[in-house]
C-alpha cells in the first residue's frame, strides 16, 4: 500500500526535512546497524550449513568468471597467429562457453540453496514480532496507530531478505572479485594495474559510503513519513462514517495534502542526492578505467603486451566496472534494509508491562472464588481511578457492579483479565494472586461479553467459533441458539457464511452483541464477565437474552457490569460505585430499603421507563 494519509501524534509535521528526521534520529540512537545485525544472527545460526554452501557456490562462480577473460585472451592471441579455419582454437572456444554457463549455473544454484534461508528467517522474525505485539499490554495498544505498526512490520519483514541477499551474495562477492582481479593483474602484469584498481576502489568506496550515509537521513525521513501516512490511512478509513457524518471530506483532503507535501520534500531531497552520488561514482570509475586502458594500450605499442593482453585487461575492467556501479546501489539498499529492520526490531524493544512471573502457575478451577482486596489503580500514575476497592465474588455466585459513567466499573473487568497490574492491593482467584498465575490460563478461564463488540472481517460462523476455535459446527449453532441469533443467521442469504464487514459494521449493534454472547457461551468459561451485555438490545430482546444469560451463569463465578438496574436485580450482591469507590453494597431489596444512591438510580430509571411506555 502506497503512502496515503499522514499525521503524527503531535499534530501536522512541518515542511522542514530536519523536522521529519528528528524523531528518526532518536530511534537511531536507540538501535544502530551493528545491533540490528546482532539481533538477526541467532535466526541465521540454524542455517549455517546452507549459508556456507551458498557462499561456496558464489566463490565457484567468481573463479569461473575470473577464468573467462583468460580464455578470451588466448583465443585472440591464437587467432592472430594463423587466420585459418584449420587452426581455430575449438577447445578454447568450448572452454569459454562452458565458463560462462558455469558462472550462471553456480549463481542460480546459490539462489536455490539460499532461498529457504531468506524466506524462513523473514517469516520467523515477523512471526516473533507479531506474537510480541499480542503479548504487549493494553496500554501499548491503546496508544499505537495500527497503520504505522503494520507498515513497519511489512517493511521490516521484506528487508530481512533484502539485507541477506545484498550483503552475503552481492557486496561480499564483488569485493572478493576485486581482490582476485587485483591479485591476477599483479601476478600476470605489473603492480601499476593493481595500484590503479585499488585506488579506484578505495576512492569509489569512500565516496559511496560517505554520500550514502549523508543520504540515509532522507530515506529515514521518507520511512517515517510513510509510516505516518499509513497510520492516517487506516485511521481515516476506519472512521469513514464519522467523516461522512460531519461532511469533512475536504478537511481530510487538506490534511492528506499536508502529508503529501512532506513526502514530496523527502523524495526530492533523496532523488537530488542520488544524482550527486551517481555522478561521483561514474567519474571515479571512468577515470580508473581510462587510466588502466591507457597503461594497457601503451604496453601493446611498446611490445610488452599482446592484443590478447589488452582484451584481458579490458574484460576485467568491464567485469569490475559494472559491479562497482552497482556497489553504491547495493550499499544504499543495505542501509535502507537496516533502517527498516531497525524499526521492526524496535517493536521487540517495546516493554511488556504485564508479564508472567518466573514461578507462575496455571489456574485450574471450575468454580473459582474471586476477591478484590484494597485495589488501587490508575491508568496514569498521576490520576488514580480506583481507591481501595474491596469485594468478593463467591464460587458460582454473581456480583453486579452499577454506577454512573466514569465510576470505574469497566476498569474492574480489565484488571480481572490482567490487561493491567494493580497499583496497590491485589486480586486473587482461589487465593492465588493474579500476578502468580499464567496469563494464558487466567484468560482461558474467563469469558466476556463486552459493551462495544468488535468483530473480525470474516463470516458470522468464524466470529462465533472464535470463542473456541476447535468447536464443531453443531456446537457453534447451539451457542447461536442460546444467544437467540440462530434464526436470524439462518434467514440470511449466506447463512453462517455471511461476511460481517470491517469491525462487524454490516451487523446492527444488537446483532453484534448477540454474536458476542454466543461466542462467550461457546467458550464455556468458569468466570463470566458481562460488561453492559444487553446495552444494544431493545426491551423485548433484552428480556429474552437476560433470561438466557441468567441460565448460563448458573454455577459460574460471574461479574456483571451494568447501567440498567433491571438486569441485575437477581444478583447475589450489587455494588454501587462512585468516583472509584464502592459506596453501597447489598441485594436489590436491601439497597432499595436503604434509600441511597441505588434507590435514587432505580427511581430515575423507572421514571424514564414509564415516560417511554407513555410515548
Amino acid at each position: 500500500m502506497g503512502p496515503l494519509f499522514f499525521r503524527c501524534s503531535q499534530g501536522f509535521l512541518p515542511m522542514s526535512i530536519d523536522a521529519t528526521v528528528a524523531p528518526v534520529k532518536r530511534a537511531e540512537q536507540a538501535r544502530g546497524d551493528v545491533a540490528v545485525i546482532r539481533d538477526l544472527l541467532p535466526y541465521l545460526k540454524p542455517y549455517l550449513g546452507r549459508i556456507l554452501l551458498a557462499l561456496g557456490l558464489v566463490f565457484a562462480a567468481k573463479l569461473l568468471n575470473l577464468l573467462v577473460p583468460f580464455v578470451l585472451k588466448y583465443i585472440v592471441d591464437d587467432l592472430n597467429v594463423e587466420p585459418s579455419l584449420l587452426l581455430l582454437p575449438v577447445g578454447l572456444l568450448l572452454a569459454y562457453g562452458a565458463s560462462r554457463i558455469g558462472v550462471t549455473l553456480f549463481t542460480e544454484l546459490r539462489q536455490v540453496v539460499f532461498a529457504r534461508v531468506m524466506a524462513r528467517t523473514s517469516r520467523q522474525v515477523t512471526l516473533q514480532v507479531f506474537r510480541h505485539l499480542h503479548a504487549l499490554s493494553l496500554k501499548f495498544h491503546l496508544g499505537r496507530r495500527t497503520g504505522g505498526v503494520a507498515r513497519d512490520v511489512e517493511r521490516g519483514g521484506s528487508a530481512i531478505a533484502d539485507l541477506l541477499d545484498w550483503t552475503l551474495y552481492s557486496i561480499i562477492p564483488i569485493l572478493l572479485e576485486v581482490l582476485l582481479v587485483t591479485v591476477v593483474l599483479v601476478w600476470v602484469y605489473d603492480w601499476r594495474f593493481a595500484a590503479i584498481t585499488l585506488a579506484t576502489l578505495v576512492a569509489y568506496a569512500v565516496w559511496t559510503f560517505s554520500v550514502t550515509e549523508w543520504r540515509t537521513r532522507y530515506y529515514r525521513a521518507s520511512v517515517e513519513a510513510d509510516t505516518r501516512a499509513n497510520e492516517r490511512a487506516v485511521d481515516s478509513l476506519l472512521n469513514y462514517e464519522t467523516v461522512k457524518y460531519f461532511n469533512n471530506e475536504a478537511h481530510e483532503a487538506a490534511r492528506y495534502d499536508e502529508n503529501l507535501r512532506t513526502l514530496e520534500e523527502t523524495k526530492v531531497k533523496a532523488i537530488t542526492s542520488l544524482a550527486v552520488l551517481n555522478l561521483g561514482q561514474a567519474a571515479i570509475v571512468s577515470i580508473g578505467v581510462t587510466a588502466m586502458m591507457w597503461l594497457a594500450a601503451a604496453g601493446v605499442v611498446a611490445g610488452n603486451m599482446t592484443v590478447g593482453d589488452l582484451v584481458l585487461v579490458n574484460a576485467y575492467l568491464l567485469q569490475l566496472s559494472a559491479p562497482l556501479f552497482l556497489l553504491g546501489m547495493m550499499y544504499r539498499e543495505v542501509k535502507q534494509a537496516l533502517t527498516n529492520m531497525e524499526r521492526l526490531f524496535g517493536l521487540l524493544d517495546e516493554r511488556q508491562d504485564v508479564q508472567d512471573a518466573p514461578d507462575a502457575v496455571a489456574l485450574d478451577s471450575r468454580r473459582p472464588t474471586v476477591r478484590f482486596e484494597s485495589v488501587r489503580f490508575g491508568y496514569d500514575p498521576r490520576r488514580e481511578i480506583l481507591h481501595g476497592v474491596d469485594f468478593e465474588i463467591p464460587a458460582g455466585g454473581t456480583v453486579a457492579v452499577v454506577g454512573h459513567s466514569g465510576s470505574g466499573k469497566s476498569t474492574l473487568a480489565r484488571l480481572l483479565y490482567r490487561f493491567y497490574d494493580v497499583g496497590e492491593g491485589r486480586i486473587t482467584i482461589d487465593g492465588h494472586d493474579l500476578r502468580q498465575l499464567t496469563q494464558a490460563s487466567l484468560r482461558g478461564a474467563i469469558g466476556i461479553v463486552p459493551q462495544d463488540t468488535v468483530l473480525f472481517n470474516d463470516s458470522i460462523y468464524y466470529n462465533i467459533r472464535y470463542g473456541r476455535p476447535e468447536a464443531t459446527r453443531e456446537e457453534v449453532e447451539a451457542a447461536a441458539r442460546a444467544a437467540h441469533i440462530h434464526r436470524f443467521i439462518e434467514s440470511l442469504p449466506d447463512g453462517y457464511d455471511t461476511q460481517v464487514g470491517e469491525r462487524g459494521l454490516k451487523l446492527s449493534g444488537g446483532e453484534k452483541q448477540r454474536v458476542a454472547i454466543a461466542r462467550a457461551i461457546l467458550k464455556n468459561p468458569s468466570i463470566l464477565i458481562f460488561d453492559e451485555a444487553t446495552s444494544a438490545l431493545d426491551s423485548k430482546s433484552e428480556r429474552a437474552i437476560q433470561a438466557e444469560l441468567d441460565r448460563i451463569q448458573v454455577g459460574r463465578t460471574t461479574l456483571v457490569i451494568a447501567h440498567r438496574l433491571s438486569t441485575v436485580m437477581n444478583a447475589d450482591q450489587i455494588l454501587v460505585m462512585d468516583a472509584g469507590q464502592v459506596v453501597e453494597r447489598g441485594s436489590h431489596a436491601e439497597l432499595l430499603a436503604r434509600d441511597g444512591h441505588y434507590a435514587q438510580m432505580w427511581r430515575l430509571q423507572q421514571s424514564e421507563k414509564a415516560k417511554e411506555a407513555g410515548n
